[in-house]
């Protein structure tokens, strides 16, 4: 069967592989959606410290159920359409034993850690999937990232009344707003591209601002009559707005990191103790942000059309990520379709 490799950073094929053996307790799937992530872009470019090469990635998946192991349960059957967990814990660790597998020190995630799923089939745990009658195989695809912001959120306790400013309007970003804004609070979208400020408008952003053309403090103080928002979560991974995160968020608020910085981050320490700033990082998700982000698709609010950028096919899933790398801020999401 065939499968999308990324060989080495800025060289990727597709190969021939041997197709999976199933346990008893797996569920063979046929691969027929999958979402590009960020982390395979940074992959690509050699900067995904968490990745040995080759690596076959994919991890935002919708896929069809082929064939079941012994023991799988009959709530699942030939045919069916399926979303996959592709977190893998180690269950004995203190993140683990706190119950916060997403945050597994020995965490594996679909790859990253271990290859992926752009393959024509995938062998998986039953335990590790997640059905749904209403959804498509391409909704299914965007569970995943979407559960990203969606834990986001949760990490910073956003409830009715907050204002949320946040940095970066790509899948993860427009999970995080879709997330904030059904939790009642009022969300400023920051970016640097006007069409992704506008897709964030549409999943509920209240007011947006465009970093290349508006002063970013003058803009929130504006937008919030002096009171700046109480949250800021960033979803883009540059130094800056790491930096700007924290200089901007009100005193006793909260900032949360999903990005990586690529690059040390400096920052004035009277920030974080004048302010007495809750800073938390954020990783992966939890079954019940999974579920909860299913309920929202279900509910027909994502304008689906609108995040999904592109749709290739597995020939063209090198070219796609190579134009993607060149040109990162015309893209929310890519699905290569097998």
């Amino acid at each position: 069967m065939r499968a999308f490799v990324i060989d080495q950073p800025g060289e990727t094929s597709l190969v021939d592989i041997s197709e999976p053996a199933i346990g008893e307790r797996d569920v063979l799937l046929r691969v027929r959606t999958v979402g590009f992530c960020g982390t395979d872009l940074s992959t690509f470019r050699g900067a995904n410290p968490l990745v040995s090469y080759p690596r076959i990635p994919g991890h935002e998946l919708g896929c069809t159920i082929e064939a079941l192991g012994a023991a799988v349960p009959a709530e699942f059957h030939i045919g069916q359409n399926v979303l996959v967990h592709p977190y893998q814990s180690c269950g004995e660790c203190s993140a683990c034993q706190q119950g916060r597998p997403n945050c597994c020190r020995d965490n594996q995630t679909l790859g990253v850690q271990r290859d992926g799923g752009m393959t024509e089939l995938l062998a998986v745990p039953f335990d590790k999937l997640y059905t749904s009658e209403k959804l498509s195989l391409r909704e299914m695809a965007l569970v995943e990232p979407l559960t990203i912001g969606y834990h986001a959120v949760m990490r910073g306790r956003v409830a009715a009344g907050d204002t949320v400013g946040v940095f970066g309007c790509g899948a993860i970003g427009i999970g995080v707003i879709a997330a904030a804004a059904g939790k009642g609070a009022t969300v400023i979208a920051i970016d640097v591209a006007d069409e992704k400020l506008a897709l964030a408008q549409k999943v509920g952003a209240k007011h947006t601002v465009n970093s290349t053309r508006e002063e970013l403090h003058a803009a929130l103080q504006k937008l919030t009559d002096r009171q700046v928002p109480r949250v800021m979560i960033e979803a883009v991974g540059l130094p800056a707005t790491f930096r700007a995160a924290v200089e901007e968020v009100a005193f006793a608020g909260r900032v949360v990191y999903i990005g990586y910085s690529k690059k040390p981050v400096e920052y004035d320490t009277r920030h974080f103790v004048q302010r007495e700033l809750d800073v938390l990082g954020s990783r992966n998700a939890l079954a019940d942000d999974f579920r909860a982000v299913i309920t929202y698709l279900e509910s027909g609010l994502l304008p689906v059309d609108d995040v999904i950028t592109t749709t290739v096919s597995l020939d063209d899933a090198g070219a796609a990520l190579a134009d993607w790398d060149a040109n990162p801020s015309a893209v929310c999401k890519i699905h290569v379709e097998l």
